[in-house]
């Protein structure tokens, strides 16, 4: 791989994340609101940190390897957990950038997931508990907190009826593809704002899955009231229409409510896989129009 394909790959990793770290999604953090303790700068910051060990994911490392260092270099920016699902997701995507045919390149994605070892398995364990992500919880089997005897897809496979992020390595990063890249791509040409898009691509997520986080966090019933907030969000026209973004206003409100127990984290970060993927296929440029002016907004 030359200098110039990382360099494009670094670019699209660090422009897949802070524009979803800059929108004004619902209940999470964005450039007009932090949480106690995280801010936004820490989302900006943790884009630079793993830029660059994304951007050798292709040539130099196993998954497992590239994950593990890119947690270790985001803990070191700023000493705290930020993005371990978007670099759980980008890893495998970052590996098989030199394939830009569509649909080869799934296949080869596909194709590095069954690849994947327990030595890939071990070191994603272990970046998990540097990150220490929020509502862990206990799995029944091949707890994060043990070392693993299964390979990283074998994992990946029994987490999947509960956690977004596992369920893509599970199904070949399905609902990414077919799902999310498509809703961000309408959105886009609707609303002609990548910001714009962004918000709407995360309340169709929202409507369409129950966030993993706020489930581990909340229980599934708590996720499951999410989700039917947003589908009706989504019934009275989403943002583009008064009423939508009045609801979607209330909606915020709430998931920011019980300090930010609700946020819904695992659709940010599944957000950020879908716009890696975008930018990488050319369905959209680092320069597009970004701000979204409206407002009535948050």
């Amino acid at each position: 791989m030359g200098v110039y394909d990382r360099t494009l790959i670094e670019i699209s990793v660090h422009t897949a994340c802070v524009w979803e770290a800059t929108s004004r999604k619902v209940g999470n953090v964005h450039r007009f609101a932090d949480f106690a303790d995280t801010s936004y700068l820490d989302f900006v910051l943790s884009a630079g940190a793993i830029m660059g060990t994304l951007g050798n994911a292709a040539s130099t490392r196993r998954v497992g390897e590239t994950i593990n260092f890119a947690v270790r270099h985001v803990r070191e920016a700023v000493g705290t957990n930020t993005n371990l699902g978007i670099i759980l997701l980008l890893a495998p995507l970052a590996s098989t950038w030199e394939v830009t045919n569509v649909p080869e390149g799934r296949a080869e994605l596909s194709r590095l997931l069954a690849r994947l070892s327990i030595e890939d398995a071990q070191q994603v364990y272990q970046a998990i508990r540097i990150a220490k992500p929020g509502g862990l919880g206990d799995a029944p089997e091949q707890d994060v907190r043990d070392e693993p005897t299964v390979t990283l897809l074998e994992a990946m496979k029994l987490a999947a009826d509960r956690d977004m992020v596992a369920r893509q390595y599970a199904n070949d990063f399905a609902d990414v593809f077919d799902f999310g890249v498509p809703a961000f791509l309408d959105a886009l040409a609707r609303f002609g704002s990548v910001e714009a898009a962004i918000i709407d691509s995360q309340l169709r997520w929202l409507a369409q899955y129950p966030d993993s986080l706020i489930a581990r966090k909340n229980g599934p019933a708590v996720a499951e009231d999410v989700q039917k907030r947003a589908a009706e969000v989504l019934r009275l026209g989403g943002i583009a229409t008064p009423d939508g973004r009045a609801a979607g206003v209330v909606l915020d409100k709430h998931l920011r409510s019980d300090g930010n127990k609700l946020n819904p984290g695992t659709t940010a970060d599944l957000i950020t896989a879908c716009l890696f993927v975008a930018l990488r296929e050319n369905k959209v440029t680092p320069s597009a129009p970004f701000r979204w002016h409206v407002p009535d907004w948050l």
